[in-house]
């Protein structure tokens, strides 16, 4: 990966493209096997890794919830520049910096397994390799999602890749709890064109994927300070509240009182 880094982002393209060359040459049965088994060994690989950290942390005990890392290096949804794919281990290089204070405001360590752990990244570059659709690599996600969530008391913090991501974590955290959940989303831009670019799965369009399938019971936008035309209407037609920068002197005593963030 540091390689890659170093070589930059086109060279990462490059390397991506490739295979799909190949792949087309080969009978279509023996590429559909081919992705089955790689989608079978990256969700196994996920499982395993889940079960690895729960049964240590249930071993230990004292944990009611565990923060677990889930990496998703996915940047080919990204209308511009594809590093997002690059940034799961340069989080965690953040995190566990030799700069960095380990220990938080209520006296907790980040290195004591039961505050947080790691189950690791969905390899997505080696699925997509064998020319596996965003259809099914949306569903690699959910499914991913859901093995961390059944392993008590972890609780996935997933790690980006490219805003496209959020629609398959949101549809697996609420397909696990039984119902569309409450999201509170802090950006600069909606995420809710109906296909930017014409790509269904566009970093801009998750939050109407989301919000389709039923996955929201209700979604609260603060900060937007980027919206157009579509935007405005996506959010009317789904009925998103959207709280723009440009009134957020007006709103800020509401929402203050709307919702409590602790960081």
């Amino acid at each position: 990966m540091w390689k890659i880094g170093q070589r930059g982002v086109p060279y990462f393209q490059r390397l991506i493209a490739a295979p799909f060359t190949t792949l087309r040459s080969l009978p279509t049965s023996l590429v559909e096997t081919g992705q089955n088994r790689v989608i079978d060994a990256s969700l196994t690989l996920i499982r395993e890794r889940a079960k690895l950290k729960g049964e240590l942390v249930r071993l230990i005990g004292g944990a009611k919830a565990t923060t677990a890392l889930l990496g998703v290096p996915l940047g080919h949804n990204s209308s511009f520049l594809e590093g997002p794919a690059l940034a799961p281990p340069h989080v965690r290089e953040a995190i566990w910096c030799g700069s960095t204070n380990s220990t938080t405001e209520e006296g907790k360590e980040l290195k004591d397994p039961r505050v947080l752990s790691d189950v690791g990244d969905i390899p997505v570059q080696e699925i997509r390799e064998m020319g596996v659709d965003d259809d099914r690599l949306m569903k690699v996600v959910s499914e991913s999602v859901k093995l961390v969530m059944e392993e008590e008391p972890l609780r996935p913090l997933v790690i980006g890749g490219d805003h496209s991501i959020s629609y398959p974590v949101v549809r697996a955290v609420s397909e696990k709890l039984g119902g569309p959940v409450d999201i509170l989303h802090l950006d600069a831009h909606p995420d809710i064109y109906d296909r930017f670019e014409g790509n269904y799965y566009s970093h801009a369009s998750s939050f109407a994927r989301i919000m389709e399938g039923g996955y929201a019971r209700r979604l609260l936008q603060v900060g937007i300070r980027s919206i157009n035309k579509e935007g405005r209407e996506q959010g009317k037609r789904f009925g998103v509240e959207q709280y723009e920068m440009r009134t957020f002197s007006k709103d800020r005593q509401m929402l203050e009182n709307l919702v409590c963030i602790n960081f």
